[in-house]
């Protein structure tokens, strides 16, 4: 856990991991506003707007309440309540536009209504209502724990209900409209962190988002019992199957789950070693990461160079993996995608925070 090291995979010049490794030989939590600035400072410059709005160029320069809730966490995580109070300012004004405290999903910048579509997402609104939670011990704002229960109880009435298979177990929802059906429901295993569940659920009291987190870990055990937990699912009286229409892979999504149970503090959760394994075979120095695979065969269907992307599968590897010390994450690149820019910052906080042998040595 050597500060000089952890410094260097965040892409901080030697000169100056060299003075920040003068005094305590190890990176802590309370450190990282200091020690990891530059890299927060880098993903700020490459990914979000001086107004406040977290842009994925990928994406034809769009921008969604997942990278504002993103972006409103990664800002209390590092002490910055100017950049805080842009994202949050932007989402309001621009996102918060449905009526019940949960914000539309997407924006669209150049057209005539950039935002067609009013439907929310159930991860953006929870990341957004999880930094509201911490930013209100951080930054001692109570206001700010006061916007975060009207989300939670926005989502706990809209994005929550009794699935089909187990009246006494329930889902979360991808999104308030549109993804329940008569006969079955459509669930999104990725949209689920049970750390900020929990978080949220203990600072408002909306209970149902905690209780939701635990049906969830016990869900995505089952889904990783054959193999990596796909994108998709849909869910009937008669169980869970893929979802037509849906990815049935294991993608871009669905990566995100072992991150989230990391982070959790879910280290030894099936879904978990499902990736380890997945990715003790095809990981290799110079060669591409996989992002998509098809989950019963394990065959690999597309890959990337990304850096984001092997910082994930090097937190995965070691904090999933018996006695490892140390993981093999590269340096930040704020060149690449603001996805995987995003994934990489997640995996050093997660490391940081959850894992501490999994910071690089």
């Amino acid at each position: 856990m050597n500060r000089r090291h952890f410094l260097s995979l965040m892409g901080v010049s030697p000169a100056l991991a060299a003075v920040s490794a003068q005094g305590q030989g190890f990176l802590r939590t309370s450190d990282l506003t200091e020690t990891a600035r530059p890299v927060w400072e880098a993903w700020k410059s490459a990914y979000l707007r001086n107004d406040g709005r977290v842009v994925d160029v990928l994406q034809n320069n769009a921008s969604h309440s997942e990278g504002q809730g993103y972006g409103a966490v990664l800002a209390t995580e590092f002490n910055d309540r100017e950049a805080f109070t842009r994202i949050v300012d932007w989402a309001e004004t621009n996102l918060s536009i449905r009526g019940d405290s949960l914000l539309a999903w997407r924006y669209l910048p150049g057209e005539t209504n950039p935002v067609p579509d009013l439907n929310n997402a159930s991860d953006g609104d929870l990341f957004f209502a999880w930094a509201m939670v911490r930013a209100a011990r951080k930054f001692n704002e109570r206001s700010y724990l006061t916007r975060a229960l009207a989300t939670a109880r926005a989502l706990a009435r809209t994005c929550i209900l009794p699935s089909p298979a187990n009246a006494n177990e329930t889902l979360f929802l991808p999104a308030a409209q549109g993804f329940v059906h008569e006969d079955r429901v459509l669930f999104n295993p990725s949209y689920v962190m049970p750390l900020a569940m929990r978080e949220v659920a203990a600072a408002t009291g909306v209970t149902e988002l905690a209780q939701t987190a635990q049906n969830a870990e016990a869900i995505l055990l089952r889904l990783a019992q054959t193999g990596p937990v796909p994108d998709w699912i849909q869910v009937t009286a008669d169980g869970m199957t893929t979802a037509p229409d849906f990815s049935a892979n294991a993608g871009y999504e669905a990566m995100r789950i072992p991150l989230y149970l990391v982070w959790s503090g879910l280290n030894r959760h099936p879904a978990v070693s499902q990736m380890v394994r997945l990715y003790d075979r095809t990981v290799q120095p110079g060669v591409p990461v996989p992002t998509i695979l098809e989950p019963v065969s394990g065959t690999v269907l597309e890959a990337s160079n990304d850096p984001g992307y092997r910082a994930l599968a090097a937190l995965i590897s070691c904090a999933g993996s018996t006695g490892q010390a140390g993981s093999l994450m590269p340096p930040f690149d704020p060149n690449q995608p603001y996805y995987p820019a995003t994934l990489q910052m997640f995996a050093m906080i997660a490391a940081n925070q959850v894992t501490p042998e999994c910071v690089p040595i």
